[in-house]
């Protein structure tokens, strides 16, 4: 865990987290989940996590569905962020899309990621 960072994504996948660490600016903790996460994992998170600003972004399907209320449960205050369902994944968004989707969670991300279109 990295101590100089307030915020955390948790994701599903290595392949989502690389696409956000592209676009984030700030230092800002992403973890994965690998789809899907253990009890005793989760535990360990929720110790890890305490008092920190978290952020909740899978894939807008059925086993992302099942995540975030798994997750959501554990973390009542973390904030849900959502892709498009037309995008189905946070590894197929585009860079632009997931850029917006930060900027309104009010996490800093790079200026290139922020044209509109």
């Amino acid at each position: 865990m990295n101590p100089l960072t307030n915020s955390a994504i948790i994701v599903e996948g290595l392949s989502d987290k690389k696409k956000i660490m592209k676009v984030v600016r700030e230092p800002v903790e992403i973890i994965c989940t690998n789809g899907t996460i253990s009890l005793s994992k989760l535990d360990e998170l929720v110790e890890e996590l305490e008092g920190r600003d978290i952020f909740i972004l899978v894939d807008s399907d059925a086993s992302g569905d099942r995540l975030r209320k798994q997750l959501k449960r554990e973390f009542p205050l973390a904030r849900n962020l959502y892709i498009d369902r037309k995008f189905k994944e946070v590894a197929t968004a585009p860079l632009e899309h997931l850029a917006q989707i930060l900027l309104r969670a009010r996490i800093d991300v790079h200026a290139q990621y922020l044209h509109k279109g």
